[in-house]
């Protein structure tokens, strides 16, 4: 797949009246003065790893709009260590040799901090790059466990595949599903997720009737969708993404499969409705992470992302966002963007205000909850909206 041309995020500035996370977080000020140690000058730059070309690049827009909204709203309040941030973005394509491609072209532009990775498979081999070159990476859409190597400058600010595994086994259990199914693509998160929902539905006592492997890519899934029908499980668990996953509900459907359709994060977006079709959606739901519009209280943040974008904010904007003012306080409270200072500081972060809640990192580097919730498609839109908060 061939490298997608190099971006440079152009500075856009914004309304009065920031974010609601700015105002929680203290970010005016806290971010504003003091000196790099290292007597350095000129922008800190932050690179992003992610789809702007293929399939996924509807997110590559998301994230890229949402790391440059808090790029701008602290560069308006006067940077981090009184000099400027600036984005700078390669494409993926959610491939991994693209990727790697795209990492080297990032470690040569000499940025301080990765804030960037959507697809596992994608994002897996970049690890050693970034961490041979001391790039720390706050990752804020890919959650594969395979993330987690032990690296030190590796943080995942997105819910684990096994927090979105526990989620999906909670809500299992909760309609009341005695027997489930996988099926996964074979792509580093899809087979992780999958291989962890059917470890913790079988500790749960759940009967799994069976897990299946596809190829992403096809067009017809008549071989699963056909083991489905006949097996008839109460739940089965779809943990690629969403374009093989409207094709398999459809074609599921048609063979006579009336169970639930639960699907995983890759598969959340309104083209899994448009691509199954009309009529066959009304039972599948997802596990994600809230959206901008879930959040109670963020239509001052939608608001400057639209204006910015032109567009309203979609799937892991509000991540990326995150995933730069993570770094961002690192830095300031580091006081400079040497390596090692910077990962402490990222460390010894304690209830810093994220749109997921305060964030604290555990010892893997990564999140002490995973804050999947269940999301249902809107009939009309074919957008996906909260269902069940799994609370209670």
């Amino acid at each position: 797949m061939s490298h997608g041309p190099r971006r440079r995020a152009r500075l856009l500035p914004l309304a009065a009246g920031a974010s609601l996370l700015l105002a929680l977080t203290g970010c005016s000020g806290g971010l504003a003065g003091g000196g790099d140690e290292g007597g350095e000058d000129g922008p800190i730059t932050l690179g992003m790893l992610a789809p702007f070309s293929g399939s996924e690049s509807a997110f590559g827009a998301y994230m890229q709009n949402g790391a440059q909204l808090a790029i701008d709203e602290l560069n308006a309040d006067g940077g981090v260590l009184g000099r400027d941030l600036e984005l700078v973005v390669e494409d993926d394509a959610c491939d991994a040799t693209t990727a790697v491609a795209g990492a080297n072209k990032l470690v040569t532009d000499g940025v301080h901090a990765s804030v960037g990775g959507y697809c596992s498979g994608a994002t897996l081999p970049t690890l050693p790059i970034f961490d041979e070159a001391g790039i720390p990476m706050i990752i804020p859409a890919a959650n594969s466990n395979e993330l987690v190597q032990g690296l030190p400058g590796v943080f995942l600010i997105n819910g684990t595949g096994t927090q979105q595994a526990a989620a999906a086994v909670q809500y299992a259990e909760k309609i009341g599903a005695t027997t489930v199914a996988a099926i996964d693509d074979a792509t580093s998160y899809s087979a992780d997720l999958a291989a962890s929902f059917v470890e913790q539905a079988g500790e749960a006592g759940l009967d799994v009737a069976f897990e299946a492997t596809v190829t992403p890519g096809e067009n017809d899934y008549s071989a699963v969708a056909t083991q489905l029908a006949s097996e008839q499980p109460d739940l089965v668990y779809w943990t690629g993404y969403y374009q093989e996953g409207g094709l398999i509900v459809r074609q599921a459907t048609d063979a006579g499969y009336d169970g639930t359709f639960l699907v995983g994060d890759g598969s959340v977006d309104a083209k899994f409705a448009e691509i199954a079709g009309p009529g066959y959606t009304d039972n599948v739901v997802a596990t994600f992470t809230q959206t901008p519009d879930m959040i109670e209280g963020a239509d001052d943040w939608i608001a400057s992302y639209t204006e910015l974008a032109g567009e309203a904010p979609g799937p892991y904007s509000t991540q990326s966002y995150d995933a730069v003012r993570v770094v961002a306080q690192a830095i300031e409270d580091a006081g400079s963007t040497e390596t090692d200072d910077v990962i402490a500081a990222i460390e010894a972060l304690d209830g810093f205000d994220t749109f997921a809640g305060p964030l604290t990192f555990t010892d893997d580097h990564t999140l002490s909850g995973g804050g999947f919730v269940i999301v249902g498609i809107d009939p009309e839109s074919g957008a996906f909206v909260l269902e069940d908060d799994l609370q209670g």
